[in-house]
């Protein structure tokens, strides 16, 4: 049954950074049983930490007005763990769906638009979700240009992402424009904005659960 399978849903929301920096500056494997260190939380650009929540938030309220259950990795400003320990959380709660929430950057301000990144396949890290992470993140991407009309910049494996590497359940990361494109900073900081990414996002979501 839908319903059923709505109600047993529970999409995992990870808003980017906001690491405190004596716990960014710390480093963390790669992958499980990796020697490849890669530091927990680089800070990312400007701006970028409340934005992403901000866009979680909404999409939070989204996601359960579609039926479906919701767990954030942090829900305040600030967040003491890594990469490793943002998938971890994922993990343990069994989640349909991990949505990593970032914004990009970039050193020319005329870069823009919106990309979704997805894992690559790498043996025993992320073979396991490799398939239905690359269907989520095909939904994320099509649905976020359609709510914003954005620049469509693409899906993007990427293997050297330490929160895809430890995840055990799908996983996408929609990079939801450009902090260091004046006209983009500005989107994203108003609040319809973030609402059309949030409506983008809870209806990929919906879309990556139905049967």
């Amino acid at each position: 049954m839908l319903v059923e399978t709505l109600a047993a849903a529970l999409i995992c929301l990870d808003p980017g950074h906001a690491t405190a920096p004596a716990v960014g500056r710390q480093l963390e494997p790669i992958g499980p049983g990796s020697r490849e260190l890669k530091i927990k939380d680089g800070g990312g650009a400007a701006g970028e930490a409340p934005v992403a929540l901000a866009i979680a938030r909404r999409t939070r309220d989204a996601l359960r007005a579609r039926g479906l259950r919701v767990a954030m990795t942090r829900n305040g400003g600030d967040y003491r763990g890594g990469n490793r320990e943002r998938a971890r959380f994922c993990n343990a709660r069994g989640a349909a769906l991990m949505i990593r929430i970032h914004a990009d950057g970039s050193t020319s301000p005329a870069a823009s638009g919106i990309s979704t990144l997805v894992p690559a396949r790498r043996a025993g890290w992320t073979d396991d979700v490799y398939a239905a992470s690359r269907r989520a993140g095909a939904l994320v991407q099509r649905e976020l240009v359609r709510t914003t009309g954005a620049r469509d910049l693409g899906v993007v494996e990427r293997g050297d992402l330490t929160g895809f590497n430890w995840a055990d359940v799908p996983v996408v990361l929609a990079e939801t424009g450009f902090m260091t494109n004046p006209r983009e900073a500005s989107l994203l900081r108003s609040a319809p904005y973030q609402q059309r990414l949030a409506n983008g996002l809870a209806a990929a979501a919906l879309r990556f659960v139905r049967p």
